[in-house]
């Protein structure tokens, strides 16, 4: 690592080393070389210091990915402010809530995102800089085309930093429970983008299409091309899939990140026709487990030698560990099938894993004797440089997820649940706020749900538990392929699989639903505390 870790040095390595390559190419054709992103960037930390952003102010920013989004966040960067990353599509409540636990103390957004703060009264206690990218009306503030023009046009080098001090504040999904803003150091990301660029084998002159905005900022601190798709980013699960085809074939991408569930839109619509992803050479799905079924459809695609890859991580942990789709369609899947969860592979280099029973209790110092027994299923806790170590303005929060070990460092605690196998590998079973908690015994989510989802009927089910834990009952949600009619043969015969496998043959109670609610950001982890409440109001 070099004297700074500021991720900006990343970006101005590669406009130096390599300045005429494309670093952006827009829906609408717009290209931007290294240099010119990089010049982009600079004349923005000089315009953004102008308004008076500099070096520990957080900063929300609201814009949607493109030219400004990039340049903006690589500025704040270079100036060793904190940007403050949110999913628009968190809902109103969810926003607020967001940026109050953020106080930022400058607000840059678009007029609709301004317009929002103004009316909802986002962050009105904290914030002093408002800087509106496009037409700024009644709110005030400073308008960004303005403090562009104004601001000199010389590179603006990044701040020298310390892998320690904050980089960003980026927040969970909130998929099971309120989001939190995990606080990333500088040092955080290097080690990601060292972990990414090791475990793909990513070299510059790489061309990626990226559908989650996030993970795209991470293209050009590799070297890679990054290729927008024209798209709604919240919400990959409805995505044409043209847009994603389309791009892939023209402009020769290399690499393309998608949830699952974009994944299993695209396969779907390919079926039946002769559409080839030749250029490929890899193929990035993350934010919930990747269903064999969808692995082998989009597999079909793909050219000889590119495989699958799912890495496994969190917000606060990326990336953890990582499987790709000729191990999972050629062994796992039948582990998946039999009940025994999901496996995600094995961890990254420089990664530690631990197995923590069972607990929804703080846990501030590691002990031996909190230990799973091997092959027992417990809370993963991982450990290393690309692990965060807090969430900002969150003590209760960080005290709940953060575990000290005895040689100084600190581990997160996943939320998820699993067991690590003779090769090593880990097996996901679940969220540990899902399990369900019968007379019979404790039930974790992703082993019974493997054992139902192989039938060719069921688009996919969720477990959920309906009463007072520990004397839940067991209710399997399923939501039907498309044509499929649910009846109660179809219940007798998702009975008759469980019945075969001791962990599933207490559940009995069946319910069909249209179409499960998933997250904003993926669209693909199921919220299953709504569909208890709905489970439970139909059995009422």
């Amino acid at each position: 690592m070099s004297a700074s870790a500021n991720i900006a040095g990343a970006l101005e390595a590669r406009a130096a080393a390599d300045p005429a390559r494309k670093a952006l190419i827009l829906p609408d054709g717009t290209e931007l070389s290294f240099a010119e992103l990089e010049r982009a960037a600079s004349r923005r930390a000089r315009a953004l210091a102008a308004a008076g952003i500099g070096r520990g102010a957080r900063a929300a920013l609201m814009v949607p990915p493109g030219l400004e989004f990039f340049a903006l966040a690589f500025a704040l960067f270079k100036l060793g402010a904190i940007p403050v990353f949110i999913d628009p599509g968190m809902g109103r409540a969810g926003l607020s809530r967001c940026l109050d636990d953020a106080a930022p103390e400058a607000f840059i957004g678009i007029p609709l995102a301004h317009a929002a703060r103004v009316v909802l009264g986002w962050a009105r206690r904290s914030l002093r800089v408002r800087v509106t990218v496009g037409p700024r009306l009644f709110w005030g503030g400073a308008s960004l085309a303005r403090l562009v023009a104004a601001a000199d046009e010389a590179p603006r080098p990044a701040e020298a930093l310390g892998a320690d001090e904050p980089a960003a504040i980026l927040f969970t999904s909130g998929s099971t429970g309120p989001a939190k803003g995990a606080l990333y150091t500088h040092g955080n990301f290097q080690a990601q983008i060292e972990a990414l660029r090791a475990l793909f084998g990513i070299g510059p002159g790489e061309v990626d299409l990226p559908t989650f905005p996030l993970f795209a900022l991470f293209a050009p601190a590799l070297g890679m091309t990054s290729v927008l798709p024209e798209m709604d980013f919240t919400r990959p699960g409805s995505v044409d899939p043209e847009s994603i085809v389309g791009p892939v074939q023209g402009r020769g991408v290399h690499q393309l990140f998608g949830s699952p569930a974009l994944l299993d839109r695209v396969g779907r619509w390919a079926e039946g026709q002769d559409v080839r992803l030749e250029s490929l050479r890899r193929v990035v799905s993350a934010g919930a487990p990747v269903a064999p079924k969808i692995l082998e459809r989009f597999a079909k695609l793909l050219p000889e030698g590119c495989a699958i890859h799912t890495p496994y991580g969190a917000t606060e942990a990326l990336p953890v560990a990582c499987i790709d789709s000729r191990e999972i369609l050629s062994e796992t899947w039948r582990g998946t099938a039999e009940g025994r969860g999901v496996c995600v592979g094995r961890p990254v280099p420089g990664v530690r894993v631990d197995v923590l029973k069972v607990s929804d209790e703080p846990v501030p110092e590691w002990s031996e004797d909190l230990r799973a027994a091997p092959g027992e299923i417990g809370e993963f806790v991982v450990r290393g440089p690309a692990v965060t170590r807090e969430y900002f303005n969150r003590p209760e929060a960080t005290a709940l997820a953060k575990v000290r070990f005895p040689d100084g460092t600190v581990g997160h605690r996943m939320g998820d649940v699993g067991r690590v196998d003779e090769a090593g590998r880990l097996w996901f079973c679940g969220r540990k706020s899902q399990r369900v908690e019968t007379e019979a015994g404790t039930l974790y989510t992703i082993p019974c749900e493997g054992v139902f989802n192989r039938h060719p009927k069921a688009r996919r089910t969720a477990l959920v538990g309906v009463g007072p834990a520990p004397r839940q009952t067991p209710v399997l949600v399923v939501e039907p392929e498309e044509g499929v009619e649910p009846d109660e043969a179809l219940k007798e015969e998702l009975r008759g699989l469980g019945a075969g496998f001791g962990h599933t043959r207490t559940v009995r109670v069946m319910l069909f639903h249209p179409s499960f609610p998933v997250d904003i950001r993926h669209n693909a982890k199921i919220f299953r505390e709504k569909l208890a409440v709905w489970a439970a109001s139909q059995l009422s």
